[in-house]
């Protein structure tokens, strides 16, 4: 397994790579294991998310979790930059309960990269599990362009 770290706007962001995909990431700080050049490129892209110069990440990624949580980080991983979508929404696409979406979401081993923080409640922001949890949320969406949904 090798990991590194590095800052982003939003705080110290890890990634972790395990065989040939991403596995994990998340707003902490780890002991840098070691890099690979697939590190190399998802931290490259990720500071390129954050300058405004992507929109789309293009990396191997593995869902370590259940079927259903897999699909629910496919889902999310559809949503478009700058767009939202409910728990309910994807609820109803998949045939599932929201709530079990929104644990799904939370559960997301590879946030921002699969963006989880593109799905709302029906009735506001709905949870967020990375670091300064809701606060990375809004802005994570403001980076976006998506903040006119939150007023």
């Amino acid at each position: 397994m090798a990991e590194i770290c590095f800052d982003t706007p939003t705080g110290v962001f890890s990634v972790t790579q395990e065989g040939d995909a991403i596995v994990k990431a998340g707003w902490n700080s780890v002991q840098a294991i070691e890099s690979t050049p697939l590190l190399e490129e998802a931290k490259a892209q990720i500071l390129a998310y954050f300058a405004g110069e992507l929109e789309v990440f293009d990396l191997a990624l593995k869902v370590n979790g259940s079927d259903f949580q897999r699909q629910v980080c496919d889902v999310m991983s559809a949503i478009p930059f700058g767009e939202t979508r409910t728990y309910g929404e994807i609820a109803q696409e998949i045939g599932a309960p929201a709530q079990a979406v929104g644990g799904a979401c939370g559960g997301n081993p590879i946030p921002l990269i699969i963006p989880c923080h593109r799905v709302l409640s029906a009735s506001g922001l709905g949870g967020f599990s990375g670091t300064y949890g809701v606060e990375t949320k809004v802005a994570l969406l403001k980076h976006e362009g998506a903040a006119s949904l939150l007023i």
